[in-house]
């Protein structure tokens, strides 16, 4: 029944466009570790990796579930979010358009977001990933973008 709720509630904030409450630090952890459980078991060292690589490059950076439910990065606003699939892990730049991209790694066609589909960890040692996140970082540093895009601290 809680669970209703809950879904209700993120259903009712996306046709609303504002953010559900705001998550606990438990529910944070376990939506990190419930999307690679949804996922493929297979695919959990590549998600385990990428976010030690997130956090080694951007320290300051908060792990978050945005009200969407989606396991994200937070660093003077969204960051970057990642999702596990039968075949890949999703790694997302919520302003990838903003990116340079000079090796094309970046995918989508949406207005703002990008991706790149991990399928190893040996991907996560390409250099042109790790200038992705870095590029990612400064522009949110330079250009924070306003509270309401903002996810909200969990509690």
């Amino acid at each position: 029944m809680a669970t209703k709720r809950k879904a209700s509630a993120a259903k009712k904030a996306v046709k609303e466009k504002t953010p559900a409450r705001p998550l606990s630090s438990r529910e944070v952890a376990k939506g990190f570790d419930g999307c690679v459980q949804r996922g493929n078991p297979a695919l959990k060292p590549v998600a385990d990796e990428l976010k030690r690589l997130v956090k080694k490059i951007v320290p300051e950076s908060r792990e978050t579930v945005n009200p969407w439910g989606i396991p994200s990065f937070d660093f003077h606003g969204p960051l970057c979010f990642l999702m596990v699939g039968k075949n890949h892990v999703t790694f997302g730049f919520t302003r990838g358009t903003s990116l340079t991209d000079v090796a094309g790694l970046l995918e989508g066609t949406g207005k703002n977001l990008r991706h790149v589909k991990l399928k190893d960890a040996e991907q996560l040692r390409d250099p042109n990933l790790r200038q992705l996140i870095l590029e990612a970082a400064a522009l949110n540093r330079e250009t924070p973008l306003t509270p309401s895009m903002r996810v909200k601290k969990a509690t």
